[in-house]
């Protein structure tokens, strides 16, 4: 607790320093330009005065600047100075050349290996209604699609960030991401192209064996030890990877499924927002570790886990624990913060988990009962929500606005933008109404069909995110919070990345 004490105040008294150089910059150039309009010569005047001023001859915060840094050395970094430089000023990562090459190198690659597999999936039939190949689709298939699910939406975050920048919002400051943590676009594009080249060639190859008749057995691994690899990743111990990313991930699903027990912050719910549009991929991911789990991919036996009633009602269980989890996190601001808005907004999932359970329920019994409950539940739902987005989460619908049901301050010129984003974000809201239309793609498995509207839930997430970060910067500047106390006891001093 005392060395993070001692590397705030090391930071904030090399703020005051930069805070009194600016100052005196300032009034130099306002009184050059003074000087240049009137065609007087007073700086020399002014200069001087301001020169002897307490508030720029003083040496107090120096002396205590290197008191701080000579305690530092002494007591924290063992007499070696450039280990306690480490700390107190921690370099950032520069940006680099070969970040941008490696991106455009697995783009390529991944748009090659992708064509590829799309060659010979069709080749072989494998994605096609009634194909003798259904044991692709029920075992290879939800791997790719969950891998697709997450890095698509990685992608979109790293769009995010870009144009979070490009609209001089700041994001870090409202995530409370240090720069051991923090992600750039860059990195986030690195990531999804590295790793989305390494899946597809895995499938690629792994379809290209079960073209050519390898034993089932052996090649049913291939995927599980795909996803293996990329777990052992996420948790590896190295300072590899991006560890201070990946363990600051970890931390924030740990708030998340364990709420309410820990307080929550704007990164906590924000990320089970992202979760909300993950239904998918998690049931997937939880069809998978059944899959692998229980060894039915050395029997061969792929039904096993939508047979048996434990694994079946698990897999409707995971549908409803994203809004859980997010209504678990309303009900403790709720008990910390004492706003009944975190109440309404609890109702917002509250009404979704029930939406979800009708469908649950109409995909057991198909009856006309089933489908009208759907139909008027997922239409409750769904109003819930566009208000919430609209209104709340987006500031938006303001009628007294001076622009016409917008809000008072917009990040972005063009007033269109956050028209066309509206009804974009309602038309995507509606994908439910497959549930009811039941429609598909011709001659391709209806899980594709199902893949291509959770992708568009995951594109709508994404596009909800840039204008929900928009309007918590705002009210940041608007409530004069733009700048927060940093309260003791020090948290995430003793890193080390």
């Amino acid at each position: 607790m005392i060395k993070g004490a001692l590397t705030e105040l090391y930071k904030g008294l090399n703020y005051l320093k930069t805070y009194r150089s600016l100052n005196m910059l300032a009034f130099m150039n306002i009184l050059k330009k003074f000087d240049k309009v009137t065609g007087k010569q007073i700086l020399p005047i002014y200069l001087k005065v301001v020169e002897s001023s307490y508030f720029n001859s003083s040496d107090k915060v120096i002396n205590l600047s290197d008191e701080v840094e000579e305690w530092f050395i002494k007591h924290f970094a063992g007499e070696n100075r450039r280990k306690a430089m480490k700390y107190l000023k921690p370099h950032h990562r520069k940006e680099s050349h070969s970040v941008t090459f490696f991106i455009g190198l697995f783009t390529g690659c991944f748009v090659a290996l992708l064509a590829g597999y799309i060659i010979v999936a069709h080749l072989t039939g494998m994605y096609r209604k009634h194909s003798e190949n259904t044991f692709y689709m029920e075992t290879a298939y939800p791997v790719l699609s969950m891998f697709g699910l997450l890095f698509l939406h990685l992608f979109l975050y790293g769009c995010n960030i870009f144009m979070w920048r490009k609209a001089r919002i700041n994001y870090s400051f409202i995530f409370e991401l240090g720069s051991k943590n923090e992600l750039k676009f860059r990195d986030v594009f690195l990531i999804c192209t590295a790793s989305m080249s390494v899946i597809v060639g895995v499938m690629f190859v792994h379809l290209l064996l079960l073209a050519k008749g390898y034993s089932l057995r052996q090649v049913q691994v291939i995927p599980g030890l795909l996803l293996l690899v990329f777990f052992l990743i996420l948790i590896c111990p190295l300072n590899i990877f991006y560890k201070s990313s990946r363990y600051r991930l970890i931390k924030v699903i740990r708030n998340i499924v364990f709420s309410p027990l820990y307080k929550v912050v704007m990164l906590d719910f924000f990320m089970a927002d992202q979760l909300c549009s993950q239904v998918p991929m998690l049931r997937n991911l939880e069809y998978i570790a059944c899959y692998y789990i229980t060894g039915s991919y050395a029997t061969q036996d792929y039904g096993y886990c939508m047979r048996v009633k434990y694994y079946r009602d698990l897999a409707y269980a995971v549908s409803f624990l994203p809004y859980y989890w997010r209504a678990m996190q309303c009900a403790r601001r709720w008990f910390d913060e004492g706003e009944t808005s975190h109440l309404v907004n609890l109702g917002k999932y509250v009404s979704a988990m029930l939406a979800a359970g009708t469908k649950v329920a109409y995909e057991k019994e198909r009856s006309i009962g089933w489908l009208c409950l759907v139909v008027a539940m997922s239409s409750i739902a769904t109003i819930y929500q566009l208000y919430w987005d609209f209104v709340k989460d987006w500031g938006l619908l303001q009628h007294n606005s001076n622009n016409p049901w917008l809000r008072n301050q917009l990040m972005l010129r063009q007033k269109s933008i956050y028209y066309f984003s509206m009804v974009l974000n309602l038309v995507l809201r509606l994908a439910w109404l497959q549930t009811v239309l039941h429609s598909s793609f011709e001659h391709v498995d209806y899980r594709v069909t199902g893949l291509f509207l959770a992708a568009l839930e995951v594109i709508r997430r994404g596009h909800w995110n840039f204008y929900r970060l928009e309007n918590e910067h705002l009210n940041n500047a608007g409530k004069f919070r733009a700048v927060k106390t940093v309260p003791l006891p020090f948290r995430e001093v003793d890193e080390e990345d």
